[in-house]
């Protein structure tokens, strides 16, 4: 976009107000890959004769490697400034605008487009499937959420139970039960795992699987005893339970 103005802030500032810290560990850093390349480069200092042949090779190869991580390095910082404007028209429930763009500054699906493989693109991916799931469009917040990967435990785990959600808009229960617990073993927790259980738990039952509902709550029985959902688990397991043995 020609008229597209561009915000001046850097990528510290967006990452202050956006609280972006989950996303530092969404890809692997370039300074990571070049601690791979030196361990390989002492490989070939022990087994040298090995590589005389192929030195040059190696050498374009490395060169290459470095230039392509440098540029995703910029395009990422690039990318992060650019939806900071998507962002905030997330946060302010502007939706829409989010999502598309106004026509002057990019939204998460051009974000996507324009800067493919960064670490801005796969959250965009992650905000993209959150607004699809508000605005009631569940296949595609599924579709989204699904090409979404994080590093960061926490939030992964979270974009399994979204997922979870989606599929319960959609009535298949059996698929949200699933995601519920892929989403409780992912990163167990005393704090997160019971709330993704009970949640299958409730899957489960719908499901019309009343043998894998008192599981679920079992579960929170047996291993979060401290959880706020804990009693309620006590209760619905005995209810269940009945029901499974009529």
């Amino acid at each position: 976009m020609a008229n597209r103005v561009r915000g001046s802030r850097s990528k510290k500032d967006v990452r202050e107000k956006e609280k972006m810290t989950a996303t530092e560990e969404l890809l692997e850093t370039p300074e990571a890959l070049q601690g791979r390349i030196v361990d390989t480069e002492e490989y070939i200092k022990q087994h040298a004769n090995l590589f005389i042949i192929g030195a040059a090779v190696i050498v374009l190869a490395v060169a290459g490697y470095f230039g392509y991580y440098y540029y995703q390095d910029s395009q990422n910082q690039t990318a992060q400034e650019e939806m900071f404007q998507a962002i905030y028209y997330f946060e302010s429930d502007s939706l829409s605008a989010a999502l598309n763009g106004d026509g002057n500054n990019y939204g998460f699906l051009e974000i996507m487009d324009e800067f493919g493989g960064t670490d801005a693109a796969n959250l965009a991916h992650y905000y993209a499937g959150v607004i699809e799931l508000r605005q009631g469009n569940y296949e595609s917040a599924i579709d989204y959420l699904e090409d979404f990967g994080a590093g960061d435990l926490l939030v992964q785990t979270q974009a399994y139970a979204l997922i979870g959600d989606a599929y319960m808009e959609l009535g298949d229960y059996q698929q949200a039960a699933s995601q519920y617990q892929k989403a409780a073993d992912h990163n167990t927790n005393q704090f997160f795992s019971p709330q993704y259980l009970a949640k299958a738990g409730v899957a489960y039952e719908a499901d019309g699987n009343y043998v894998s509902a008192a599981d679920s709550y079992q579960r929170i029985i047996d291993e979060f005893p401290q959880a706020y959902e804990f009693q309620e688990a006590q209760k619905q397991h005995a209810r269940l339970e009945a029901l499974a043995a009529k």
